[in-house]
């Protein structure tokens, strides 16, 4: 039988309290009548004792009653049908560029430059955690990560496996990552101010003006570039893997390479841009830069989340507070009666203090939303388990398993809520079922790696049938590619996972233009088409592809 209540014992209890409240009242208006009876004859009693004093409480103990059965059934955390909840957050549209060249491994900053760098987003993250973000690597050539989104495992999932592999040319070119950058924000709708955060160690190869005339174009685009640097001025060697053993980067010449942080660029570049230079020897960099975007005018976002079997604890103190309201109107008297009216005032508020705390604590969202992944799944878990069998709670406790990297029994809930009558859900559920196969196919152990790719192409497929202009399932889609054709080819590439739908979270893609089914397979096709050219570049040699110059650090 399904649960409607998170703690059943209170609610047998909310039957039972009628009968109590009954039985009390009886038992004191039995009291008082023998008090009475004893005044002496009808003509006494009818003098010294008001009718109301002799009459059965029945009015009142109805009231009485009614609203313990309310509080009680509100204490007890009901549930039902399905609704939605809106946040509220500000925040602005943010743009981080990430230097992925070679130069990125040196270790004058520990553990390594590209490390410190990946500390610095998770503060800058935690310190403004209603921004949008999209993520753009960049060494010879810029690659965008993904585009503006407000899902935090996004961010995290790329940052885990950002590698210098992760763009084809080497280098440094920061002049095409603004021009970039500048158009991903361009074309962002919402009024929220923008800004482009550059992460680099500042030696790049390519044309400084040129770079430093990209930037200019952003400020007069109305969007601020930030630059973050990252090394130190006296340099170090660039530790590189050849075969099994560790050895320093060498030049065509054969001399051993020395990275060195060059502000000079980066200063130039922000200054341009109207933006803050936030150097290398700067301690917390994420904060700086958090305080940087904070001068910036930021937008209200409301984020409607989607909510399967939501509580509904107003229905219940509403009417419990009511009812208690009309009894204290009722039963005017003297002050000791005037200080048992401020206590049944205060029972309410204490009982609204009261329902939060325990429904926070029964509630798997807020479990899931705490970072509680395993406790929110049992919970979940426990709620199938006692006959709910919704597709919006199959797909709730799939989700919580693919956040705690229970991949095998992630797929299996969410496989069953892909077959939900509501056209939402199963979109969602799509999209996750696709994300757990992709994660699977990222373990090396796996020996359903290629069952695995295979399960989340046709995931995505179905999806982007159904909702063509899906941007974070295309993303998805052309990764599944990638690994498809790593996989044949007997290379094992390291991906770059994707966005990760949360529990109740909204449905946001249905705003964006909508195209055609071919206009998707299309851009699906150019997208395959540009991977298999990225491919056959790194192939071409066991070196990543030189920049012009002949630089590649």
């Amino acid at each position: 039988m399904t649960r409607f209540v998170d703690i059943p014992w209170l609610a047998f209890a909310a039957l039972a309290a009628p009968f109590v409240v009954a039985a009390v009242f009886w038992w004191q208006h039995r009291r008082r009548s023998r008090r009475i009876a004893a005044l002496g004859g009808e003509a006494a009693i009818a003098r010294l004792a008001p009718r109301s004093a002799r009459k059965p409480p029945v009015a009142r103990a109805v009231r009485i009653g009614g609203a313990l059965v309310f509080a009680l059934v509100g204490l007890a955390g009901p549930r039902w049908g399905m609704g939605t909840a809106s946040m509220h957050q500000r925040g602005l549209d943010v743009v981080l560029a990430l230097d992925a060249s070679l130069s990125m491994m040196a270790e004058d900053e520990r553990p390594s430059r590209l490390e410190r760098m990946r500390q610095e987003v998770r503060r800058y993250r935690a310190a403004s955690p209603g921004d949008r973000n999209a993520l753009i690597a960049f060494a010879g050539k810029s690659y965008i990560l993904t585009p503006l989104t407000s899902d935090h495992s996004a961010i995290e999932l790329f940052l885990d496996n950002f590698d210098p592999n992760i763009v084809g040319l080497a280098g440094t070119a920061l002049a095409p990552t603004i021009i970039q950058g500048t158009q991903l924000l361009q074309a962002a709708n919402g009024s929220a101010s923008r800004a482009l955060v550059i992460m680099s160690d500042g030696e790049a190869f390519d044309d400084h003006d040129a770079a430093v005339r990209a930037a200019g174009a952003a400020k007069k685009a109305g969007i601020s570039v930030i630059t973050v640097g990252f090394g130190t001025e006296d340099g170090t060697t660039i530790p590189v893997r050849e075969g099994a053993v560790m050895a320093q980067k060498r030049d065509s010449d054969g001399q051993i390479v020395i990275t060195k942080y060059d502000p000079t660029l980066l200063k130039a570049v922000a200054a341009a841009g109207g933006g803050e230079f936030i150097a290398a020897t700067d301690g917390d960099r994420g904060g700086r830069i958090s305080q940087a975007l904070s001068r910036l005018d930021a937008e209200q976002r409301e984020v409607e989340e989607g909510l399967s079997r939501p509580l509904r604890l107003s229905w219940f103190l509403v009417p419990a507070l009511l009812l208690l309201l009309l009894d204290a109107w009722h039963n005017d008297g003297g002050n000791w009666e005037r200080a048992r009216r401020l206590l049944r005032f205060a029972a309410p508020l204490i009982i609204a203090f009261l329902i939060p705390i325990v429904a926070q604590a029964q509630d798997p969202a807020k479990l899931y939303k705490a970072g509680r992944f395993a406790e929110a799944a049992r919970k979940w878990r426990q709620a199938i388990n006692n006959g709910d069998a919704r597709p919006g709670t199959l797909y709730d406790l799939g989700t919580a398993l693919l956040a705690a990297d229970s991949l095998t029994n992630a797929e299996e809930a969410l496989d069953r809520a892909t077959a939900a009558p509501d056209a939402r859900v199963r979109r969602l559920a799509l999209y996750n079922l696709g994300l757990a196969r992709l994660k699977r196919a990222m373990l090396p152990d796996d020996p359903d790696r290629q069952r695995a790719i295979e399960g989340a192409l046709s995931a995505y497929r179905a999806l982007l049938l159904e909702q063509p202009a899906d941007g974070d399932a295309k993303w998805n889609y052309e990764l599944a590619l990638r690994l498809k054709k790593t996989n044949s080819g007997g290379q094992r590439e390291t991906p770059q996972n994707a966005p990760q739908q949360q529990p109740q979270q909204a449905q946001q893609q249905e705003e964006n233009r909508q195209m055609s089914r071919q206009q998707a397979e299309q851009l699906l096709a150019a997208a395959s088409r540009d991977e298999r050219e990225t491919q056959a570049r790194k192939q071409a040699g066991t070196r990543v592809q030189r920049p012009p110059g002949g630089k590649e650090w």
